[in-house]
Protein backbone atom coordinates (compact mmCIF):
# COMPACT_ATOMS: atom_id res chain seq x y z
CA UNK A 1 0.00 0.00 0.00
CA UNK A 2 1.32 3.51 -0.90
CA UNK A 3 1.39 5.96 1.90
CA UNK A 4 -0.28 8.94 0.34
CA UNK A 5 -3.27 8.67 3.04
CA UNK A 6 -4.40 12.25 4.04
CA UNK A 7 -1.67 13.44 1.80
CA UNK A 8 -2.71 17.18 0.28
CA UNK A 9 -2.37 17.36 -3.06
CA UNK A 10 -3.13 19.61 -5.67
CA UNK A 11 -3.74 18.64 -9.07
CA UNK A 12 -4.56 21.04 -12.56
CA UNK A 13 -6.26 19.95 -15.52
CA UNK A 14 -8.40 17.84 -13.10
CA UNK A 15 -11.33 17.22 -15.16
CA UNK A 16 -9.93 15.85 -18.19
CA UNK A 17 -9.45 11.82 -19.25
CA UNK A 18 -6.05 11.10 -17.43
CA UNK A 19 -6.58 14.03 -14.59
CA UNK A 20 -9.87 12.49 -14.07
CA UNK A 21 -8.16 9.09 -14.05
CA UNK A 22 -5.68 10.72 -11.53
CA UNK A 23 -8.30 11.93 -8.78
CA UNK A 24 -9.92 8.13 -8.95
CA UNK A 25 -6.84 6.60 -8.02
CA UNK A 26 -5.80 9.55 -4.88
CA UNK A 27 -9.00 9.28 -3.83
CA UNK A 28 -9.22 5.48 -3.48
CA UNK A 29 -5.88 6.08 -1.84
CA UNK A 30 -7.19 8.27 0.90
CA UNK A 31 -5.22 11.74 0.30
CA UNK A 32 -6.96 14.95 0.86
CA UNK A 33 -7.55 16.60 -2.76
CA UNK A 34 -8.11 19.67 -4.23
CA UNK A 35 -8.82 19.50 -8.18
CA UNK A 36 -8.56 22.58 -10.02
CA UNK A 37 -9.66 23.37 -14.26
CA UNK A 38 -11.53 25.91 -15.92
CA UNK A 39 -14.68 23.88 -17.00
CA UNK A 40 -17.12 24.50 -13.78
CA UNK A 41 -19.62 22.14 -15.47
CA UNK A 42 -16.84 18.95 -15.55
CA UNK A 43 -15.43 20.02 -12.15
CA UNK A 44 -18.68 19.86 -10.70
CA UNK A 45 -19.49 16.14 -12.12
CA UNK A 46 -16.23 14.91 -10.49
CA UNK A 47 -16.97 16.53 -7.16
CA UNK A 48 -20.80 14.55 -7.00
CA UNK A 49 -18.52 11.00 -8.56
CA UNK A 50 -15.76 11.76 -5.24
CA UNK A 51 -17.57 14.09 -3.04
CA UNK A 52 -15.11 14.04 -0.55
CA UNK A 53 -12.89 16.41 -2.99
CA UNK A 54 -12.03 20.17 -3.03
CA UNK A 55 -12.45 21.98 -6.13
CA UNK A 56 -11.42 25.65 -7.45
CA UNK A 57 -11.78 26.65 -10.97
CA UNK A 58 -8.68 27.75 -11.89
CA UNK A 59 -7.06 29.43 -15.16
CA UNK A 60 -3.53 28.58 -15.09
CA UNK A 61 -2.51 30.77 -17.88
CA UNK A 62 -3.69 34.36 -15.66
CA UNK A 63 0.25 34.27 -14.67
CA UNK A 64 -0.33 37.44 -12.67
CA UNK A 65 -3.08 35.06 -9.96
CA UNK A 66 -1.12 32.31 -9.83
CA UNK A 67 0.54 33.09 -6.44
CA UNK A 68 -2.74 34.04 -5.02
CA UNK A 69 -4.35 30.62 -6.28
CA UNK A 70 -1.62 28.38 -4.84
CA UNK A 71 -1.98 30.46 -1.52
CA UNK A 72 -5.64 30.07 -1.46
CA UNK A 73 -5.33 26.20 -2.29
CA UNK A 74 -3.06 25.92 0.77
CA UNK A 75 -5.88 26.78 2.70
CA UNK A 76 -8.34 24.64 1.29
CA UNK A 77 -5.91 22.07 2.10
CA UNK A 78 -5.54 22.46 5.19
CA UNK A 79 -2.25 25.27 5.53
CA UNK A 80 -0.36 22.96 3.31
CA UNK A 81 0.81 21.34 0.22
CA UNK A 82 2.63 17.92 -0.10
CA UNK A 83 2.04 17.18 -3.88
CA UNK A 84 1.45 19.23 -7.12
CA UNK A 85 0.26 17.44 -10.10
CA UNK A 86 0.59 19.71 -13.21
CA UNK A 87 -1.39 18.54 -15.66
CA UNK A 88 -3.11 20.97 -17.73
CA UNK A 89 -2.16 21.70 -21.24
CA UNK A 90 -3.29 22.74 -24.22
CA UNK A 91 -2.23 22.17 -28.33
CA UNK A 92 -2.53 24.49 -31.41
CA UNK A 93 -1.24 22.78 -33.93
CA UNK A 94 0.50 23.92 -37.54
CA UNK A 95 3.21 23.59 -39.35
CA UNK A 96 5.96 25.54 -38.71
CA UNK A 97 5.71 28.28 -41.70
CA UNK A 98 1.72 28.50 -40.63
CA UNK A 99 2.14 29.02 -37.39
CA UNK A 100 1.41 32.37 -35.57
CA UNK A 101 3.17 33.74 -32.87
CA UNK A 102 0.01 33.65 -31.15
CA UNK A 103 -0.17 30.12 -31.57
CA UNK A 104 3.39 29.79 -30.23
CA UNK A 105 2.86 31.98 -27.35
CA UNK A 106 0.05 30.79 -26.48
CA UNK A 107 0.89 27.23 -25.56
CA UNK A 108 4.03 28.21 -24.48
CA UNK A 109 2.34 30.60 -21.99
CA UNK A 110 -0.17 27.88 -20.73
CA UNK A 111 2.55 24.40 -20.95
CA UNK A 112 5.72 25.91 -20.00
CA UNK A 113 5.21 29.05 -17.96
CA UNK A 114 2.48 27.96 -15.93
CA UNK A 115 4.28 25.01 -15.12
CA UNK A 116 6.90 26.63 -13.47
CA UNK A 117 4.80 29.47 -11.77
CA UNK A 118 2.57 26.62 -10.29
CA UNK A 119 5.69 24.80 -9.37
CA UNK A 120 7.57 28.32 -8.38
CA UNK A 121 4.99 29.38 -5.73
CA UNK A 122 4.24 25.33 -4.62
CA UNK A 123 7.71 25.27 -3.72
CA UNK A 124 8.02 28.26 -0.93
CA UNK A 125 4.87 26.41 0.38
CA UNK A 126 6.81 22.97 0.67
CA UNK A 127 9.99 25.00 1.87
CA UNK A 128 8.06 25.63 5.12
CA UNK A 129 7.17 21.94 5.10
CA UNK A 130 10.39 20.85 5.15
CA UNK A 131 9.14 18.33 2.10
CA UNK A 132 6.98 18.27 -1.17
CA UNK A 133 6.74 16.33 -4.78
CA UNK A 134 5.61 18.25 -7.57
CA UNK A 135 5.00 15.59 -10.82
CA UNK A 136 4.77 17.49 -13.66
CA UNK A 137 2.89 15.81 -17.18
CA UNK A 138 4.73 16.14 -20.17
CA UNK A 139 4.22 13.91 -23.49
CA UNK A 140 6.83 11.78 -25.58
CA UNK A 141 6.78 13.86 -28.21
CA UNK A 142 8.61 16.50 -26.23
CA UNK A 143 11.41 13.75 -26.44
CA UNK A 144 10.90 12.78 -30.42
CA UNK A 145 9.47 15.74 -31.98
CA UNK A 146 6.70 15.81 -33.69
CA UNK A 147 4.92 16.95 -37.32
CA UNK A 148 3.09 20.11 -36.72
CA UNK A 149 3.60 20.18 -33.04
CA UNK A 150 7.09 22.65 -32.62
CA UNK A 151 5.29 24.64 -30.20
CA UNK A 152 3.73 21.62 -27.93
CA UNK A 153 7.05 20.07 -28.43
CA UNK A 154 9.32 22.86 -26.83
CA UNK A 155 6.55 23.73 -24.18
CA UNK A 156 6.65 19.64 -23.24
CA UNK A 157 10.71 19.63 -23.46
CA UNK A 158 10.98 22.51 -21.75
CA UNK A 159 9.49 21.24 -18.48
CA UNK A 160 11.33 18.09 -18.37
CA UNK A 161 14.73 20.62 -18.47
CA UNK A 162 13.19 22.76 -15.87
CA UNK A 163 12.44 19.86 -13.89
CA UNK A 164 15.69 18.46 -13.67
CA UNK A 165 16.87 22.05 -12.68
CA UNK A 166 14.17 22.83 -9.51
CA UNK A 167 15.29 19.12 -8.83
CA UNK A 168 19.00 20.31 -8.49
CA UNK A 169 17.88 23.46 -6.42
CA UNK A 170 15.67 22.04 -3.83
CA UNK A 171 16.70 18.15 -3.42
CA UNK A 172 18.64 18.62 -0.08
CA UNK A 173 15.22 20.58 0.82
CA UNK A 174 13.64 16.93 0.56
CA UNK A 175 11.56 18.42 -2.35
CA UNK A 176 10.91 16.09 -5.46
CA UNK A 177 10.61 17.10 -8.71
CA UNK A 178 9.87 14.52 -11.67
CA UNK A 179 7.84 14.13 -14.47
CA UNK A 180 5.79 11.38 -16.14
CA UNK A 181 5.88 11.11 -20.12
CA UNK A 182 2.27 9.67 -21.53
CA UNK A 183 2.17 8.37 -25.16
CA UNK A 184 -0.82 7.83 -26.76
CA UNK A 185 -3.51 7.35 -24.15
CA UNK A 186 -7.45 6.46 -24.57
CA UNK A 187 -9.51 9.84 -24.03
CA UNK A 188 -11.84 11.73 -25.26
CA UNK A 189 -10.05 12.82 -27.82
CA UNK A 190 -8.32 9.94 -28.99
CA UNK A 191 -12.05 8.40 -29.15
CA UNK A 192 -12.47 11.12 -31.96
CA UNK A 193 -9.67 9.71 -34.44
CA UNK A 194 -10.75 8.10 -37.33
CA UNK A 195 -10.51 4.00 -36.82
CA UNK A 196 -8.06 4.02 -39.38
CA UNK A 197 -6.10 6.36 -38.14
CA UNK A 198 -5.94 4.68 -35.10
CA UNK A 199 -4.85 1.66 -36.28
CA UNK A 200 -1.79 2.84 -37.85
CA UNK A 201 -0.67 4.47 -34.23
CA UNK A 202 -1.18 1.42 -32.74
CA UNK A 203 0.70 -0.61 -35.12
CA UNK A 204 3.91 1.43 -34.36
CA UNK A 205 3.39 1.12 -30.18
CA UNK A 206 5.39 -2.01 -29.22
CA UNK A 207 2.77 -3.17 -27.10
CA UNK A 208 0.34 -2.75 -29.94
CA UNK A 209 -2.36 -0.93 -27.95
CA UNK A 210 -2.67 2.99 -26.77
CA UNK A 211 -2.68 3.49 -23.32
CA UNK A 212 -5.50 3.94 -20.47
CA UNK A 213 -5.73 6.76 -18.32
CA UNK A 214 -5.17 4.54 -14.99
CA UNK A 215 -1.71 3.62 -16.40
CA UNK A 216 -1.17 7.10 -16.33
CA UNK A 217 -2.45 7.48 -12.88
CA UNK A 218 -0.54 4.58 -11.45
CA UNK A 219 2.49 6.31 -12.21
CA UNK A 220 1.38 9.54 -10.47
CA UNK A 221 0.66 7.55 -7.74
CA UNK A 222 3.98 6.26 -6.85
CA UNK A 223 5.74 9.45 -7.37
CA UNK A 224 3.69 10.88 -4.91
CA UNK A 225 4.15 8.40 -2.15
CA UNK A 226 7.41 7.95 -0.04
CA UNK A 227 8.39 4.59 -2.46
CA UNK A 228 9.85 7.41 -4.74
CA UNK A 229 11.44 9.21 -2.61
CA UNK A 230 14.94 8.75 -4.15
CA UNK A 231 13.91 10.10 -7.29
CA UNK A 232 14.38 13.28 -8.63
CA UNK A 233 14.57 15.03 -11.68
CA UNK A 234 13.75 11.60 -13.63
CA UNK A 235 11.04 11.26 -16.66
CA UNK A 236 9.05 8.10 -16.48
CA UNK A 237 7.54 7.09 -19.56
CA UNK A 238 4.50 5.23 -20.05
CA UNK A 239 3.69 4.73 -23.99
CA UNK A 240 3.90 0.91 -24.47
CA UNK A 241 7.57 1.49 -25.84
CA UNK A 242 6.57 4.03 -28.87
CA UNK A 243 9.39 6.11 -27.58
CA UNK A 244 12.08 3.27 -28.75
CA UNK A 245 11.37 3.04 -32.06
CA UNK A 246 9.82 6.56 -32.48
CA UNK A 247 12.47 8.32 -34.88
CA UNK A 248 11.50 6.08 -38.09
CA UNK A 249 7.81 6.32 -37.14
CA UNK A 250 7.26 10.57 -37.21
CA UNK A 251 3.82 9.99 -38.48
CA UNK A 252 1.24 11.24 -36.59
CA UNK A 253 0.28 14.76 -38.46
CA UNK A 254 1.60 13.53 -41.20
CA UNK A 255 -1.63 12.92 -43.10
CA UNK A 256 -3.39 15.43 -41.40
CA UNK A 257 -0.87 18.67 -41.81
CA UNK A 258 1.08 17.87 -45.38
CA UNK A 259 -1.57 17.08 -46.98
CA UNK A 260 -2.77 21.06 -46.97
CA UNK A 261 -0.01 22.13 -48.97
Amino acid sequence: MLDIEKKNILITGASGGIGNSIVEKLYEAGANILATGTNVEKLDQLKKKFDKIKILPFDISQHDKIENFINDSSELLEGSLDCLINNAGITKDNLAIRMSTEEWTKVINVNLTSTFLMSKFAIKKMLKNKSGKIINITSVVGHTGNLGQSNYTASKAGIVAMSKSLAIEYAKKNININCISPGFITTAMTDKIDEKFKESIKSKIPAGKLGKPEDIANAVIFLASTKSDYINGETIHVNGGLYLGWQKNNFIYEQNITKKD
